[in-house]
């Protein structure tokens, strides 16, 4: 069970990324409590955290101004991501202690091949293959013996595309049996990579695990930049979530592939 100011925090950032919030307006303690019915304790603590995350700033005088975060900042935020993953599966593949987490992490890959090999594409199966991919990576950036990777990738994993295993799907391209086949053989091509990661963490190649982990992280730039080529207006924090298509409300994938909502 979540304390009140975690989850205070998590239904302010919502807010926040979901425009609810204009960019630089004025909340404070008073409106936040007003609005969710809560006390003036849990909501400090709750802005705390979301100062932390950049997601607001302190104002000189009292209250607080809201940092919306916009597309470029998710691109740079992808960026920065996909050397951290990196960096984690090179250090991996250097870990005399890697032997121990493989079975996590073929267990992952079994699974999303069992999911494409049924070839659905619905709603329930992207969820499920979701899940596998943030097993995968999460176990990558818990196990790589670098407590700090995984700790920077938390600071951004609010902001839409950035939690990890969060996977890239455009709607519209589902909706035909072209599409679906296409996003199908993309999922085998982004799984074929995990095995490769695989391999080369299992025979300590780390040079082969940091840039083939390199090329799978910025593979999510390329699908942004692609969508903000198809739309012919600009395109908002909206979108990306909606292509995501996961919640913006954190959550917690533990290497057992249990989901925790936040």
């Amino acid at each position: 069970m979540e304390s009140i100011d975690t989850e205070l925090a998590a239904r302010i950032r919502n807010d926040i990324v979901l425009g609810n919030y204009g960019e630089e307006e004025r909340i404070s303690e008073a409106r936040l409590c007003d609005t969710h019915k809560v006390s003036r304790t849990p909501v400090r603590l709750a802005l705390r955290m979301l100062e932390h995350e950049g997601l607001i700033r302190r104002s000189e005088g009292r209250g607080y101004f809201v940092n919306a975060p916009n597309v470029n900042d998710v691109l740079q935020a992808v960026q920065v991501r996909g050397h951290l993953e990196s960096l984690a599966a090179r250090l991996m593949a250097q870990s005399p202690d890697r032997l121990s987490t493989l079975p996590i992490l073929e267990a992952a890959i079994e699974e999303i091949d069992r999911l494409i090999l049924v070839g659905k594409m619905d709603h329930a199966s992207i969820r499920l293959i979701q899940k596998q991919n943030a097993v995968f990576h999460k176990t990558i950036l818990e196990c790589c013996g670098n407590d700090f990777i995984g700790f920077t990738c938390s600071r951004i994993s609010h902001m839409p595309m950035l939690e990890v295993g969060a996977m890239v799907f455009d709607r519209q391209v589902l909706s035909t049996k072209e599409g679906k086949e296409r996003s199908n053989f993309r999922l085998k091509l982004g799984n074929s990579q995990h095995k490769v990661i695989f391999e080369a963490i299992q025979k300590g190649d780390a040079v082969r695990a940091e840039g083939v982990m390199r090329e799978h992280s910025n593979t999510m730039i390329e699908y942004i930049q692609v969508f903000e080529k198809r739309t012919k207006e600009e395109l908002t924090i909206k979108d990306l979530i909606d292509y995501s298509g996961l919640s913006v409300m954190r959550k917690e994938h533990d290497t057992t592939g249990k989901e925790k909502s936040l």
